[in-house]
């Protein structure tokens, strides 16, 4: 056996099967992230360079990150889009037992004329309210980091190798789901919260606070409180915008009962 022969034996061992779990332990580091380190090429000497960006996702689950032109990273990812994002927040004990995602990405820079922009923008400030302070600043603007491939290591003995469609929700009715998300979510906060309170604790099993709905997918929806994330799955991807509200009435439904 040649050492070729033998390295990719050992690949291939270290490499699992990709299984529903992992693709849901993924999609959650994802959409849960409310920070990550962004990797990218420095413009001027091509060294390496990692920066810490906050981070919001867009309605298919592609990352989404607001930079000034000003930082070191802006100009890095303009002159080359090639960049990685690693995703995963260590807890106690050893940091390197707790799960994380390096996503593979190409950055797209969003012009603020384009439509995208305001989903993007609603997206963002409903993760990272304080950013309402800067965000409309003429220096910054928005980075969809649009992902070829992931490795997600969760924990130990536990490394999947995954494409850019194990990752991404489809969204068939985009322009649908962008007009309907605001609104949608400003009822649920303003007549609904203790169905949403509901969502975190009962079906989350999170810790009781003040929880909120930040964002809706047509896989789920995100939940903060503070500093606390949760993701809530929906039994299965909807098809159109129309099949939200009963969805969101059988979830409360389901955590009454429990």
């Amino acid at each position: 056996m040649t050492n070729s022969e033998s390295s990719g034996q050992i690949q291939k061992s270290v490499i699992r099967e990709t299984t529903n779990e992992a693709l849901r332990h993924a999609k959650t580091l994802i959409r849960t992230a409310r920070f990550g380190a962004l990797a990218a090429n420095e413009a001027d000497t091509g060294h390496p360079l990692a920066s810490r960006v906050a981070v919001a996702t867009d309605l298919d689950g592609t990352p989404v990150i607001l930079t000034s032109a000003l930082s070191g990273h802006s100009a890095a990812i303009l002159q080359n889009p090639s960049c990685s994002l690693l995703l995963g927040e260590p807890g106690k004990g050893d940091p390197l037992a707790h799960p994380r995602i390096s996503l593979f990405c190409k950055a797209v820079r969003i012009e603020r004329t384009s439509d995208i922009h305001e989903r993007l923008r609603s997206r963002y400030l409903a993760r990272h309210p304080k950013a309402e302070l800067y965000i409309d600043f003429g220096d910054f603007c928005f980075f969809r980091l649009e992902m070829l491939r992931a490795s997600l290591n969760g924990g130990f003995g536990k490394a999947y190798e995954l494409g850019s469609e194990d990752l991404l929700t489809e969204v068939v009715d985009l322009e649908a789901w962008a007009a309907m998300e605001s609104s949608a979510i400003e009822h649920m906060n303003s007549d609904h919260g203790d169905a949403v309170k509901l969502y975190a604790e009962v079906l989350c099993k999170a810790q009781s606070a003040s929880w909120r709905l930040a964002c809706l997918d047509p896989e789920g929806l995100d939940l903060v409180a503070g500093d606390k994330v949760e993701r809530l799955f929906f039994l299965s991807r909807l098809e159109r915008s129309e099949e939200l509200r009963p969805t969101l009435v059988d979830l409360a439904k389901q955590a009454r009962s429990a």
